[in-house]
């Protein structure tokens, strides 16, 4: 794998910590940071239960008329066509 540095600052960072913590190469201060630092969280995958689990929840706690108040749609300026 090769990896390619292009910010200065990034740079000057990775010398530093080679010449400050007696690091033989690049390498060795990736590795460093790697083990050292925390794992990432897993991701969890969201699955169709859920979003159905989560909208039971709610089912119910509005009329028809309020969903449609809070949901309606922009209606197209558009005017059906008239062939005639």
């Amino acid at each position: 794998m090769t990896i390619e540095i292009n910010r200065p600052e990034l740079e000057a960072l990775i010398r530093e910590r080679m010449n400050r913590g007696g690091f033989n190469d690049v390498e060795d201060v990736i590795m460093q940071a790697l083990v050292s630092a925390p794992a990432p969280e897993p991701r969890h995958r969201r699955t169709g239960q859920e979003l159905i689990d989560v909208c039971a929840k709610v089912r119910g706690l509005l009329t028809d008329e309020e969903v449609d108040t809070l949901f309606s749609r922009t209606h197209s300026a558009s005017r059906p066509a008239d062939f005639e």
